[in-house]
């Protein structure tokens, strides 16, 4: 609690948005004004490459902005420093530099330039988690842990609402696509995203200060100070705040919603006790506050996920929508997201011989309070909520030598969830219409509480052995033993007038029924890896590579339906309960830098599923649960880089994927696609600088194009998003030395409206809820290090 204090007392400079009024209008409207004058100075992208001469490196990684070639980016990927490009591995990565460059402040805009990579939101703001390669989890409740793994400095981040984080003071990010178990902590099996953030030093005194100012009063503010503190021991504090008015109008209540209010802090301390002994710790906390409840209401009175435009919802006070601006509605109640990170870790560093040795110690935290207006009218029918306090242990030993043939990672993970939740909704229109509400029953809304528990162990390791000049072999292996256990209770629920989330502590328990206490699931599981790597001699800058993966997660439990109209209220285990997925994943790829000024990376891969977990409605309940299914699929990547002057650079991406997805409860005989799983997604960048006197000027430009994609298993016009392009832009002046920049940025420059996630209540209560993207967005970006 001390760091959050910490955090809290440090932004108070920054004004905070009280949850029920807006920013004060002092917030510069002029300095507002300036940044949109500058608007019309288009481009954006691809950060200025790193110039080869160090003399030009700023102080904390500041980069002279004329490019020279194709800049080398460092991964870990194999639990080692290697570049990009000897790793048999689809990566997507970006250095620091990069994120700043592209104008990215959240975990999940990394998605962007990732070819077959898609940033999930299934709850709105509350929610986050990626797809890649048509592996995704639309689940929204709070015990679901998502198949593709999220790590920040090595440490595992199981929870989707701890995973919407800031991205300030960042050392890279790289995204892995294809199943991962034999090297890192988690398995998973659609590929991971690992975000690194910059380490305190004993060298030198660094500090870095970056602002911005941007459309809706937005200020973002991040900074950090590395201080030596003798030569074996260094301390680095990093801080980032984001403030700023929403962007959806609230007509009902002349608020706005959707606006920025979240900040986060960062302290690490590094003690070189010896040579070959080092212990870094980490401490950090974060912080969202936000109104939300601002989905578009769209009436589809007839059922079925058909939009039926112009026609009255009886259910909803004969309420109507029909002038077609997504940035305003008209909402009765102002939603929350309420969420609060905290979290602690110790690396071990220790070198004895041949070998390194590394132990990961981490305690984090994650507490979530959101509700938000379902029915999006000024009706008080139903406000549907969540909440979460989840606390998560791991501990994580790794030994790894590299000789002159071979490369040897092993190690041992453990993993301890225990998550608190609650599911529900403040609904005194539904409550009545289904005959609740009365004097007898006096309940206005509903909850499912739970409690659920993950403990995993795994044995786990990777070897490559370097036959000949050319020709390696990789092989991995772990063994996985995870045991889960979950209860759950259906309550009828009693909220006092004013009520605002599910934790309201004057809340009232009706009636409570439905017990769903399955026996616990104990699940044994191997992954695996082969591998040949092969970089002929007579070809500079090859690398191409086979590989067979085993990735597999484990079984779990769904919430019963909170439907009290529902035959399944007697609980059916055999649907709420879901078996082990194994993914056999086949993969050829290449990686060819043809030239100092020319990069091109191609993969190409086969998945194969058995017990393919997907998420659905149940059938004739108002619920959904993850059900197990058969799945395959097809598709590749690839990316590609050019330099072709010296102040020119170009990148193309596109992915490629062909889903099928079958034998589904409700869906018998259909032919499905996952979701979130774009069949094409497309992206490039362009960028020239120019020398004016002691810097240089970068004007950038580039786009991402996304074909039609579902929200749900089960496709209408309702969960059905049909492709759209975002253009961005940025023009800015870097110095020479890496000191100091000044950039103007503009995100979807054409405005384009497009959907990130739907939910069809069409058959429910005659209506379609749509969360739309950011509209055009502009924002004056300065930046120095000292």
């Amino acid at each position: 609690m001390t760091v959050r204090q910490f955090a809290t007392a440090t932004f108070n400079v920054v004004e905070e948005d009280a949850f029920m009024s807006r920013p004060s209008s002092a917030r510069s409207s002029s300095i507002r004004s300036s940044a949109l004058i500058l608007a019309f100075i288009l481009s954006t992208a691809l950060p200025a490459a790193a110039d080869d001469n160090d003399d030009d490196d700023g102080p904390l990684g500041g980069v002279d902005a004329r490019p020279r070639g194709i800049e080398e980016v460092t991964v870990f990927a194999q639990r080692r420093e290697q570049n990009s490009q000897d790793v048999g591995i689809a990566i997507t990565a970006m250095s620091g530099e990069q994120i700043n460059a592209l104008g990215f402040t959240n975990a999940q805009e990394i998605a962007t330039f990732a070819p077959n990579v898609l940033a999930v939101q299934p709850n709105g703001e509350g929610n986050y988690s990626f797809a890649i390669r048509g592996v995704a989890n639309n689940d929204l409740t709070t015990n679901r842990e998502s198949p593709i793994a999220v790590y920040v400095d090595d440490m595992y981040i199981s929870q989707m609402s701890g995973t919407g984080f800031l991205l300030f003071d960042m050392e890279g990010v790289e995204v892995l696509r294809g199943p991962q178990g034999t090297l890192f902590g988690r398995n998973a099996t659609g590929g991971l995203v690992h975000f690194r953030t910059a380490k305190p030093t004993t060298d030198d005194f660094e500090a870095m200060m970056r602002m911005s100012l941007g459309s809706y009063d937005q200020t973002r503010i991040q900074g950090a100070v590395n201080l030596p503190l003798g030569e074996r021991l260094a301390a680095r504090l990093s801080l980032a705040s984001n403030q700023g008015d929403g962007y959806i109008e609230n007509r009902f209540t002349n608020q706005t919603l959707n606006n920025s209010n979240e900040q986060a802090a960062r302290f690490q301390l590094l003690f070189d006790a010896t040579d070959n002994l080092s212990f870094l710790l980490n401490v950090r906390a974060a912080e969202q506050d936000i109104r939300t409840g601002f989905f578009e209401y769209i009436s589809a009175v007839d059922g079925g996920g058909i939009p039926t435009p112009g026609v009255l919802n009886p259910t909803l006070g004969n309420y109507i929508d029909n002038d077609g601006d997504w940035t305003a509605g008209d909402y009765d109640f102002t939603g929350q997201n309420e969420a609060d990170v905290f979290g602690t870790s110790l690396t071990v560093s220790a070198t004895i011989g041949a070998w390194d040795f590394t132990s990961l110690t981490d305690y984090q935290t994650v507490e979530r309070d959101y509700i938000e207006d379902t029915d999006a009218t000024p009706v008080n029918y139903y406000n549907y909520y969540q909440t979460n306090d989840a606390q998560q242990f791991s501990q994580e030993f790794r030994a790894s030598t590299t000789t002159d043939r071979w490369s040897i990672v092993t190690g041992l993970f453990y993993l301890d969830l225990e998550s608190d939740d609650s599911t529900g909704g403040i609904a005194p229109g539904f409550s009545t219409d289904i005959g609740l509400n009365t004097p007898e029953n006096p309940a206005n809304g509903d909850r499912t509480p739970s409690s659920s528990s993950t403990e995993s162990f795994s044995v786990f390791g990777q070897a490559e052995y370097q036959l000949n000049e050319e020709w390696a072999l990789i092989g991995g292996l772990r063994w996985i033993t995870e045991e889960k256990d979950f209860v759950s209770q259906r309550q009828d629920v009693f909220f006092p007038e004013g009520a605002r989330t599910g934790l309201d502590p004057n809340m009232e328990v009706v009636d409570a029924y439905v017990v769903f206490d399955p026996d616990p699931i104990e699940d044994r599981m191997w992954a695996g890896r082969l591998q040949v790597n092969y970089t002929p001699s007579q070809v500079d800058g090859l690398l191409a590579y086979a590989s067979y993966n085993l990735g597999v997660r484990s079984g779990g439990f769904s919430q019963p339906p909170f439907d009290p109209t529902s035959s399944l209220l007697g609980v059916d285990e055999e649907l709420l309960s879901f078996d082990p997925e194994a993914l056999s994943a086949y993969e050829v790829g290449l990686k060819w830098d043809i030239s100092p000024s020319l990069r091109t990376n191609l993969a190409a891969f086969y998945y194969d599923y058995e017990d393919y977990q997907a998420y659905t409605n149940f059938p004739g309940a108002l619920g959904s649960a993850t059900v197990n299914g058969q799945a395959d699929s097809q598709g590749f990547e690839l990316e590609a880089w050019a330099s072709p002057t010296e102040r020119l650079d170009l990148r193309l991406g596109v992915g490629y994927v062909d889903i099928a997805v079958e034998d589904i409860v409700g869906f018998e005989g259909q032919t499905l696609r996952s979701v979130n799983t774009p069949e094409w997604n497309l992206s490039g960048l362009i960028k020239y600088s120019f020398p004016i006197g002691p810097g240089d000027f970068v004007v950038q430009a580039d786009f991402s194009h996304t074909t039609e994609h579902y929200f749900s298993l089960d496709v209408t016009p309702a969960t059905t998003e049909d492709g759209y392009t975002l253009f961005n832009a940025l023009a800015g002046y870097y110095s020479n030395d890496g000191r100091w920049s000044v950039t103007v940025q503009t995100r979807n420059i054409t405005d384009e409206r497009y959907k990130v996630q739907t939910f069809d209540l069409s058959d429910w209560i005659g209506m379609i809820e749509e969360y739309y993207g950011r509209p055009r967005w502009t924002s004056l970006n300065v930046e120095y290090n000292f």
